[in-house]
């Protein structure tokens, strides 16, 4: 039934590629097109495997005439609605609910390695938490039992190992174990939320890739940096950051005018102190690996889409077990895109909405999976050199999202 799935929602994709209507906007176009792939898969997930024909007819025909900002909504509710169990099963796994309202230690007591890790690491600072929120108390469990409990509960869990992709770059892959349906959440993308008011923060700026393959962007021009989360932790942890770094030098070459922008767009921010006070995350999630994903070798299919996943922060029970932190001011993270620059816009409310959102990131499987390496397609520019081992899964969608 997810084949036949799989198969309409192909011939649906090629017909809204082909539509005048947006053809000014093939970026736009490739959003549009991955959250209707989206919108048809967590739909179908969220009706269970006992769907019938029918329900996927009915899921095809909405995702026809159901407007793009519907779907988007219900993605994400789709979306919530998985993550929701997820952070009840951790709860179950983790929580004695005798104590659950106790806090077990202070956070100086917590472990030492919150004072050097998370945005510590980001922004190469040394100095000792303070005012940070109590850590509370958890089962004594380590990271590969609750990874395996989860399994449990839920069928499935993520493994890191060596890649089964045939190029000696591959390195470590991520792995699923068990099994997943179609339109499952399988992975959160982990670490630093940077938005564009804060791009020239983030590690290495401008050529903030040369050295960091853990670094991601949403459509919305949202960056997580997933290089401070590594393998996460056998504790939950304060994840903070304490001030803003200086403003680097100018850049030479065809950054310089970019940079005099973004010099008199971040003059506010020298010698601030950023208004963050510290989220306490549970680094033993077994789900936070999104950033070991890696791109299917020649021929062979991805089984995983890069999906937004906007968390509302008022969720105060699940917050720990969502594996991002903010970087500077939450107030900043509405930007809008003009040409080759970002511009604050609005407040920090989304879409009229009362409720501030952490923008992040998560995988879901494009079909039913079992026992296999999770495989994204990266979607590499074309306006740049490519690494020898990258083959386009699809040359069109390629030059649609870098448009």
């Amino acid at each position: 039934m997810a084949v036949s799935l799989f198969q309409k929602f192909q011939e649906f994709v090629k017909t809204l590629a082909k539509s005048p209507t947006f053809a000014r906007d093939p970026r736009k176009l490739q959003y549009e097109a991955d959250i209707n792939r989206l919108f048809l898969c967590t739909s179908y997930n969220r009706l269970g495997k006992n769907a019938e024909e029918t329900d996927i007819e009915e899921i095809i025909d909405m995702a026809s005439k159901a407007s793009f900002s519907d779907q988007e909504k219900l993605v994400q509710e789709n979306v919530h609605s998985q993550i929701k169990s997820f952070c009840m099963s951790m709860d179950q796994i983790l929580i004695d609910t005798e104590k659950r309202n106790e806090p077990l230690e202070s956070p100086q007591k917590s472990n030492a390695a919150s004072r050097r890790s998370g945005l510590s690491f980001a922004i190469g600072r040394n100095s000792s938490p303070t005012n940070h929120p109590d850590v509370h108390e958890t089962r004594p469990l380590r990271r590969a039992e609750v990874s395996q409990k989860v399994k449990d509960l839920m069928g499935y869990t993520l493994e890191i190992k060596p890649s089964q992709i045939p190029h000696k770059e591959a390195g470590q892959g991520l792995f699923l174990n068990g099994e997943a349906d179609v339109g499952t959440v399988v992975a959160f993308y982990p670490g630093v939320i940077y938005s564009p008011a804060y791009y020239r923060f983030i590690p290495g700026y401008p050529r903030v890739d040369a050295k960091n393959p853990y670094l991601i962007t949403r459509y919305d021009g949202t960056v997580i940096n997933a290089q401070p989360w590594g393998f996460g932790d056998e504790t939950r942890e304060v994840w903070d950051a304490l001030t803003v770094p200086k403003v680097s030098p100018s850049v030479q070459g065809d950054e310089k005018g970019s940079d005099r922008f973004w010099r008199l767009l971040s003059k506010p921010l020298e010698e601030k102190r950023v208004d963050y006070g510290g989220d306490v995350i549970e680094r033993r999630n077994p789900f936070a690996f999104a950033h070991y994903a890696n791109h299917p070798a020649k021929g062979v299919a991805p089984n995983v889409l890069i999906c937004p996943y906007d968390f509302p922060l008022t969720e105060k029970d699940m917050r720990v077990y969502i594996p991002n932190v903010v970087f500077g001011n939450l107030a900043d993270t509405n930007m809008k895109r003009f040409g080759n620059f970002w511009f604050k816009y609005g407040s920090s409310k989304n879409m009229g909405s009362d409720v501030p959102l952490l923008r992040t990131l998560v995988l879901v499987a494009t079909r039913a999976l079992c026992n296999e390496e999770v495989l994204l397609n990266y979607r590499l520019s074309n306006l740049k050199h490519r690494p020898e081992w990258y083959t386009p899964v699809d040359e069109e969608e390629d030059k649609r999202r870098w448009s």
